[in-house]
């Protein structure tokens, strides 16, 4: 992917593109303490029919560490990233770019034309804590992880409710037994979804890396039917 760079929602957020400019945009949310180069074993797939663009989310790699990171200001920047698009874009997020992607699709829904939430959890309170930090240099800021664990230990009820309000239609993936996330928190999401379709690829939690062809596989037939 060629990296890009945007003025977005106050702050500088980088941008991965692979893909024909004029075909139909799939945006790309990678989880936490990853980038936009964490979806290189699928872009190359997805580029062949649609334009690919895959931020990285405030806090990560080389967007702007402004040291604020609730899941709405990140919810914003992706807004605003959709609104230079002019057209609806098809939100693929895994993880906490999945929670990022729900609140999207609920604050702006005609900016979604489709979700794929990539073992994505219901967002009512979870029993987290903050992990000790790692040595040395990080390609994230931790400030970011601490903000974001206190958000999934207490987040705003309005996310849990607004997820029957999505109207784009929804494909929720299942990283199966192998994910350390509750595939009973997974399957609660998709139930909240009007009309959402859930399937269970496995892999564990992070399936487009450990199984991309069944990951491109399960997306391009949803995205095609």
């Amino acid at each position: 992917m060629m990296t890009n760079v945007a003025d977005v929602n106050g702050i500088r957020l980088a941008y991965g593109t692979a893909g024909d400019h004029g075909a139909p945009p799939v945006v790309l949310l990678h989880g936490r303490g990853f980038d936009h180069t964490d979806w290189e074993a699928v872009a190359g797939g997805l580029a062949g029919a649609w334009r690919v663009l895959a931020p990285d989310l405030r806090g990560h790699g080389r967007s702007e560490w402004p040291g604020s990171y609730r899941l709405e200001a990140m919810r914003d920047d992706v807004i605003g990233l959709l609104e230079g698009l002019g057209t609806p874009a098809t939100l693929i997020g895994h993880s906490l770019g999945g929670l990022v992607a729900c609140l999207v699709a609920q604050e702006r829904p005609a900016m979604v034309g489709r979700l794929i939430l990539e073992d994505v959890p219901a967002p009512w309170p979870a029993g987290v804590q903050v992990p000790e930090r790692p040595e040395g240099a990080l390609p994230y800021d931790w400030e970011m992880v601490e903000q974001t664990t206190r958000q999934r230990r207490d987040p705003d009820p309005a996310w849990l409710d607004g997820l029957a309000a999505i109207t784009a239609p929804t494909l929720a993936l299942a990283g199966g037994p192998a994910s350390h996330i509750p595939q009973t928190d997974v399957t609660e999401l998709a139930a909240r979804i009007p009309g959402a379709r859930l399937v269970t690829v496995g892999g564990g939690h992070e399936i487009h890396g450990n199984r991309p062809e069944e990951f491109l596989a399960a997306v391009t037939a949803f995205l095609s039917s």
